[in-house]
C-alpha cells in the first residue's frame, strides 16, 4: 500500500493537484472573508454579543459547502481518469496493484493532500478576520471542530467519487454529480436538520458550528451521532465496493 500511495503522489505532480488545491483554498478564504470589509460588518467587531467570529464561520461554511463537493469530484476524477487512458488499470494489475488497492491508495494520497489544505484554509480565514479588525476573543473550539469535520466529510466524498470515477469512464458524470452536490449542499444550509441528514451533501450543513438562532448568529452543536453514522456508512460502502473491484478484470 505504501508503494501504491507513493505512486499516486507521482501522478499528482503530473496532474498539478497541488496547484489546483492551493488556488481553491485561496479562493475559499478570500470569498469567505469578503463581507468583513463592509462598513456594517466592521461595526460589530468589538461587540461580543454580535458574535463576529460565528458570523465569519457561517460565511466560511457557506463557501466550503459551495466548493468542497466540486473540489472532491475534480480531484477524484483527475486522479482516476489517468487509469482509464493507456490501460492504466491493466498495467497496475501487472505490477501487483489490483483496482481496489489502487482506489484505496488514491483515497489515502488525496486525503493526505487535503489535511494541510483544509487546516491552512481555516487558519487563513481566521487570519483575515484578525487582520480585518475583529477584536472579540476567538473561541478556538468550534473552529477546530469544524475543520476536523470538514476534512472527514471531504474524505467521504473523495471515496464516493473515486469509486464512481473508477466504474464510469466518462468523468463528466462524476464532475457533474459534484456540481449538483454543491447546489444541494448550499441549499441544505437553509433547510432543517431533519432534511439535511437524509441528503448526502447535507452533511456539509450538518457539520457547521454556527447558525441562526432567533434572528442572531451563534455557535451551535452539530449532530455528532448522525455525522458519525454517515462517515461509517461511507467507509463500509467504499471498503465493500473496492473489494468487489478486485474481483473484476480490467
Amino acid at each position: 500500500m505504501r508503494r501504491a500511495i507513493r505512486l499516486e503522489f507521482r501522478k499528482m505532480r503530473r496532474l498539478r493537484t497541488g496547484l489546483i488545491v492551493t488556488i481553491l483554498v485561496l479562493a475559499v478564504a478570500a470569498l469567505s472573508s469578503i463581507s468583513l470589509f463592509s462598513g456594517g460588518t466592521r461595526r460589530t467587531f468589538d461587540e461580543p454579543e454580535a458574535m463576529p467570529w460565528a458570523a465569519l464561520m457561517m460565511s466560511y461554511a457557506f463557501m466550503a459547502a459551495m466548493t468542497s463537493p466540486i473540489l472532491t469530484a475534480v480531484l477524484a476524477s483527475r486522479q482516476t481518469d489517468i487509469e482509464h487512458s493507456g490501460a492504466g488499470w491493466t498495467l497496475a494489475s501487472t505490477a501487483g496493484y489490483s483496482p481496489g488497492v489502487l482506489c484505496r491508495a488514491k483515497l489515502a494520497a488525496l486525503s493526505l493532500v487535503l489535511v494541510p489544505a483544509i487546516i491552512g484554509q481555516t487558519l487563513l480565514v481566521i487570519a483575515i478576520g484578525a487582520f480585518a479588525g475583529i477584536r472579540v476573543p476567538l473561541d478556538a473550539g468550534p473552529w477546530i471542530g469544524y475543520t476536523a469535520l470538514l476534512f472527514l466529510v471531504d474524505v467521504a466524498f473523495l471515496a464516493l467519487h473515486i469509486w464512481l470515477a473508477s466504474v464510469v469512464e466518462n468523468q463528466l458524470i462524476s464532475v457533474g454529480i459534484g456540481m449538483l452536490g454543491a447546489f444541494l449542499a448550499v441549499f441544505m444550509l437553509l433547510m432543517p436538520g431533519a432534511v439535511a441528514r437524509v441528503i448526502p451533501w447535507g452533511y456539509y450543513a450538518m457539520i457547521s458550528y454556527a447558525g441562526q438562532q432567533g434572528g442572531s448568529v451563534s455557535y451551535v452543536t452539530p449532530a455528532y451521532a448522525w455525522i458519525g453514522g454517515f462517515l461509517v456508512l461511507v467507509g463500509v460502502v467504499f471498503a465493500l465496493a473496492t473489494r468487489r473491484l478486485d474481483r473484476i478484470e480490467r
